[in-house]
Order: structure tokens, then C-alpha cells, then sequence
């Protein structure tokens, strides 16, 4: 209950110090003369972001229910002699508590990976002095193109953050080159891992809407979450990818095309050796569109899958979570998407059929479901399911049980 209070009154600090700080900033702010300056003319970072998550899975006594509240709040100070900082603290607070937190199983409720946290969660300094270059040093979000390899899990209450060095290069007009180097990370269950992680990540934007990309994800780091049952999980993952929309008339054709091979690095096991391909495409028009894709993680016989330890799986292989660690046999995942708008309701639905890429396993299906509404500018609400039916029954730990996620979620950003 204390913890409660102190939450609520939290947020009502938060609300008033956003309202007044947004009556002082109705006009242009002028550049910063001197570091007061610099923060007085800065910005509020606000979040707040309830939610409602019930989950029934096969095989646990009760369901979970859990009602959860984050707080995101800081501050950006205007940019001084091309400098800039950006400090951001995070409040995860338990509403109820009738749910497994994770990350270890529990025998009677669902994993809600939700955990208590109250900590700083981005603290960095940013450097724009140099044409057409940014500098960033400390705690940071990160995604990079559509999250599959790296991403912030925004999803999840607690994100994944990552300390170190990131450097963006925009000179060259259509092309993006970037560089980062991390030797901390902190996961969706406020865990800190020391890393030793360097990406390389090129872009080139040929046409709009249409981007090639290569990269370079390295990451000697023995834990990583991934539960492949190896003591260390150091991998290097290099690939390419081409994603794009093709204008005819009022429409647009839709393609993703990509390839990536993941090997051992650092000091990982050397078993670790898969590749992975995404093919797939559609048609859309405005903020409506259909598309059927198919996305293999692929096996190395049986010994180790393709894994993205560094990536928010949640938004791939269905929205129930039960493939965030890829199954040793792998996974071929065919799949349909569709979303479509009417008035200011968006809706999304997904249908997926999970296979094996060796021993001839079906996995399952899923049926995801998605509708959110702008009840403002700065407040939306959004209703999301998740159903997986189980296929072929793996053993012991391995099993994927059938599953109903159901969220309901509010967020207001300021």
C-alpha cells in the first residue's frame, strides 16, 4: 500500500510539473547561451503507462492477473556547444500480485515478466558538434531497423537498456552509418549483465520508402538469457536486409527480404552455428495493408537454433511469447498479417503456424488480435490477444502449452 501511494503521488507530481512546464513553453525556445541556460530551456520526458495483463496456460493451477503501472520520467536539456543530456528514471509498481514475475517458472501461475523496478533507466550525454554525426555515451534505448536483432523490448514494462557508446553518421544524403560498443546490458527483468557487445549497421535508402541494410552484431557475453542449455552463448550475427514499398497508383507492393548466418564469438560454443530468412510481401494503402511472410530460424541438427538474444522477440512468432528462446530443432514460422483503420480505430490481427526445421515438428498455431484508440494526442488505449494452441507435445521443459494472453493498456505520453 505505501508502495502504492508513493506511485500515485508520483504521478501526480509528474502531471502538475508537466502543465507547468508546458504553460513556460508556448513559444520558440532560443538556442542556449551557458549550461543553465541549457536546462532551463530543456524539455520533460513523461510516460505513464497501466496496464492489464491475464494469462491462462495450460498445465498452471491458477491464471495470472497482473495490474501493473510504469512511470517513465526525466529530463532533456536544450543542446549547448552541440552538447546535450538526457537523464530518465523508471518506476515499475505492482497493483496486484497474483502472478509469477519470472524469470524462474512457478508451479501455480503464468510468467508475467513484470518485476518491481525503481532505477535509473537512460542516462546519457549527446554530442551533435560534428556535420551530420551524433555521439551518444551511457545508458541508452536502442532499436535498429525493425528490432529483430537489436531492440529496447519496448513491449514489456521494464525495457532492455544498453551502457556504452553509439555513434550515428548521416553525411552522405540516403546513407546511414552507425557504430556502437556496450559493455552493460539490463534486461526486461532489471538484471544487469556485463557484455562485451560492437555493432556495425549500414543503410542505404535507394528510393523512399525502400532501404538496403548490412550488418554486424557481436556480442561476447556467456549468459544472454537465451536457455540453450550452453555455459557460454558469445555469437557474432552478420547479414543483410532489403525492406521496402513499391508505389502503384493508390497502393504499395510490400517485400522484406533477409539473411543472416550466426556463429560462435568470443568465447561461445563452438555448436553454435544456424542461419536465418525472412521472405515475405503484400500489398497496402494508407495505414491498411496484408501480407504473408515467412521467417526461418534455422538448426544446426538439433543441437542449437538460431538465437536473438539482443532483439524484442516479443513482436515475432506471436504475441503469447513461447518461442522468446528458439526450440534446438528451430522454428519455420508462416504467417499472415493484416491492418486495417476505421475512423480512429486501428486494428491488427496475425495468424501464425509454427513447424521445426528438422525432425518434422508442428509446433502449433496462434491467433493474435490488436485494436487501439487515440482518445487524445497524448493518451491512447489499446486492446490486445493472444491465443496459441499447442501442436505436437514436446517433452519435459520444452513444451509449448496452450495459451491465452490477454492485455489492456493505457499510455500517456507527454
Amino acid at each position: 500500500m505505501n508502495r502504492l501511494r508513493t506511485t500515485m503521488t508520483g504521478f501526480a507530481l509528474a502531471a502538475t510539473l508537466a502543465v507547468s512546464c508546458h504553460a513556460a513553453d508556448d513559444g520558440a525556445r532560443p538556442p542556449a547561451t551557458g549550461l543553465i541556460d541549457a536546462f532551463v530551456g530543456g524539455k520533460l520526458l513523461l510516460n505513464l503507462r497501466p496496464r492489464i495483463e491475464w494469462v491462462e496456460q495450460d498445465g498452471k493451477t491458477e491464471n495470472a492477473f497482473a495490474m501493473t503501472n510504469r512511470t517513465l520520467m526525466g529530463w532533456e536539456t536544450a543542446p549547448w556547444q552541440g552538447v546535450s543530456v538526457t537523464a530518465q528514471l523508471i518506476d515499475v509498481a505492482h497493483l496486484n500480485g497474483r502472478f509469477n514475475e519470472g524469470p524462474a517458472a512457478s508451479a501455480n501461475y503464468p510468467v508475467v515478466a513484470d518485476p518491481d523496478n525503481t532505477d535509473i533507466n537512460q542516462l546519457y550525454v549527446d554530442y551533435a558538434g560534428l556535420t551530420g554525426t551524433r555521439i551518444r555515451l551511457g545508458r541508452q534505448s536502442l532499436k535498429l531497423d525493425n528490432v529483430r536483432f537489436v531492440g529496447n523490448v519496448e513491449f514489456r514494462q521494464i525495457m532492455q537498456v544498453f551502457t556504452g557508446l553509439w555513434i550515428e553518421n548521416r553525411t552522405v544524403p540516403g546513407l546511414e552509418l552507425d557504430y556502437g560498443h556496450f559493455d552493460r546490458v539490463k534486461n526486461i527483468f532489471a538484471q544487469q549483465r556485463q557484455t562485451d557487445i560492437d555493432l556495425f549497421r549500414a543503410a542505404w535508402t535507394w528510393r523512399p520508402d525502400n532501404v538496403l541494410v548490412g550488418f554486424a552484431y557481436l556480442q561476447d557475453q556467456a549468459v544472454t538469457g537465451q536457455a540453450t542449455g550452453f555455459a557460454d552463448n558469445g555469437n557474432r550475427i552478420v547479414g543483410v536486409r532489403a525492406n521496402g514499398a513499391w508505389p502503384i497508383g493508390d497502393w504499395k507492393i510490400l517485400y522484406t527480404a533477409e539473411y543472416a548466418s550466426q556463429d560462435a564469438y568470443g568465447g561461445g560454443d563452438r555448436r553454435i552455428d544456424a542461419r536465418y530468412q525472412r521472405l515475405g510481401g503484400g500489398v497496402g494503402q494508407g495505414r491498411s495493408f496484408v501480407r504473408l511472410d515467412y521467417d526461418r530460424l534455422g538448426s544446426n541438427g538439433g543441437q542449437y537454433a538460431f538465437q536473438t538474444p539482443l532483439g524484442t522477440n516479443h513482436l515475432f512468432q506471436g504475441w503469447a511469447d513461447q518461442f522468446l528462446t528458439t526450440p534446438v530443432q528451430g522454428i519455420r514460422d508462416l504467417y499472415l498479417t493484416v491492418a486495417t483503420r476505421w475512423h480512429d480505430l486501428q486494428f491488427q490481427a496475425e495468424a501464425h503456424d509454427f513447424r521445426s526445421d528438422v525432425a518434422s515438428l508442428r509446433y502449433g498455431s496462434e491467433i493474435d488480435l490488436g485494436v487501439a484508440y487515440p482518445f487524445s494526442s497524448q493518451l491512447t488505449g489499446k486492446v490486445e490477444v493472444a491465443r496459441f494452441q499447442e501442436g505436437d507435445v514436446l517433452p519435459g521443459a520444452a513444451r509449448k502449452p496452450d495459451t491465452t494472453r490477454i492485455w489492456v493498456t493505457a499510455t500517456f505520453q507527454w
